[in-house]
């Protein structure tokens, strides 16, 4: 990939990734979110810096890059803008990661070096209308007839559905076996029986599109399949740890995003003789607000260390996307308290950021099952 990320991963690629975050996402996030789109363009140029394959290995087009500097690179797109930064997130980990760790080379030749290169925005369909944390009780079906299955049923909450690509999904082929009958899915958004049913109006992140799906006697040949039949729940419990580690970096860079302007506003706003960032009230609140800052990003490169290492992450990963989520909203009501009746205001992007993290407690596990899964852990 040329002038791209490369596979060592240094200082140079988070500084790349900055200085793009800065000049071409931060600028225009709100007309973006105006506009209920990320631009064809601005995904090109993410392709060309080789984003899109952060998580795929070189041999399929990937950048290959550790996962701590992956977690960095998660944060400085989500200090830019928050809706891009849930766009790469989602095709990267978990849906190139899926393909990438469970596919056949046949697959990954097929569906994994157009995701790597950014030809096509990856989407992943877990979530159901009555199935969100509770992934075994899905209800999509897939019946086998021959060397071809037929599906129907409908997904919620997913995103990147509307940019072409591919969508990796999971539906049941045993209804008696629980867990065990779950199986892994790749189609083309364009496949027949596929449909978008709506794209959902939403409180933040609404340049990122997420929508409702519906799959009505699609028809997908054998070789669709990833993995073997039953093993979907296994795929999908597999990408906890990546996809926790990006959601915890993302909360941390759009809660950074807020805090700078904060402070940078507290130096220059006066009041009563001084800037208002020497009166204790406003300093100390920025103070606990960029403590807390601090804790949750030595949680998320923690956890991405240990990924890294190739050790058991998923504990630290829950803490990381726990205490990050939690504390970037927060950090974004530290600063729009700071600005007063500024930070109010659509004019000022701490109102934005704001709206767009809060969704950071709820997707990827809410905050409850990370409580419920750190608790079986204890």
């Amino acid at each position: 990939m040329p002038d791209s990320i490369s596979p060592t991963g240094d200082g140079l690629i988070i500084d790349m990734i900055r200085r793009f975050s800065q000049d071409r996402l931060a600028p225009l996030a709100a007309e973006r979110e105006k506009q209920r789109r990320i631009e064809p363009e601005i995904i090109a140029e993410l392709a060309e810096l080789g984003v899109f394959g952060a998580t795929t290995p070189a041999e399929w087009d990937g950048s290959e890059i550790d996962p701590v500097t992956y977690a960095l690179l998660v944060e400085e797109i989500a200090a830019g803008d928050g809706s891009v930064s849930t766009m790469v997130s989602v095709h990267n980990s978990p849906t190139c990661v899926v393909v990438n760790n469970n596919g056949t080379d046949a697959q990954k030749d097929r569906w994994l070096r157009p995701l790597a290169r950014g030809q096509h925005v990856g989407s992943f369909g877990l979530t159901e209308p009555q199935a969100g944390s509770d992934a075994s009780n899905l209800k999509t079906r897939a019946i086998k007839h021959g060397d071809r299955y037929v599906i129907n049923g409908a997904k919620q909450f997913i995103s990147n559905a509307a940019h072409p690509g591919a969508l990796v999904f999971f539906a049941v082929t045993d209804p008696d076996a629980g867990k065990k009958g779950l199986s892994c899915f790749v189609i083309d958004k364009s496949h027949p029986g596929f449909s978008i049913a709506r794209t959902e109006e939403k409180l933040g992140q609404k340049a990122s599109d997420t929508c409702a799906l519906a799959f009505q006697d699609m028809e997908v040949a054998e070789d669709q399949r990833i993995g073997a039949e039953g093993e979907g729940y296994k795929i999908a419990l597999s990408t906890l740890e990546s996809g926790r580690i990006g959601i915890a970096a993302q909360s941390v860079g759009m809660a950074r995003a807020a805090l700078e302007y904060a402070i940078g506003y507290a130096r220059e706003r006066r009041a009563f003789g001084g800037a208002i960032i020497d009166f204790q009230a406003v300093g100390f609140r920025l103070a606990d607000a960029k403590t807390q800052l601090e804790a949750a990003r030595q949680l998320t490169l923690h956890a991405a260390r240990l990924k890294a290492e190739g050790r058991p992450a998923l504990e630290a990963a829950c803490m990381a996307k726990l205490f990050a989520s939690e504390a970037a909203e927060a950090i974004c009501t530290a600063s729009i308290q700071t600005l007063g009746g500024y930070g109010f205001l659509a004019d000022y992007p701490v109102e934005r950021i704001y709206r767009d993290v809060r969704v950071c407690q709820i997707y990827e596990g809410t905050s409850d099952v990370q409580k419920l899964i750190l608790q079986r852990m204890l």
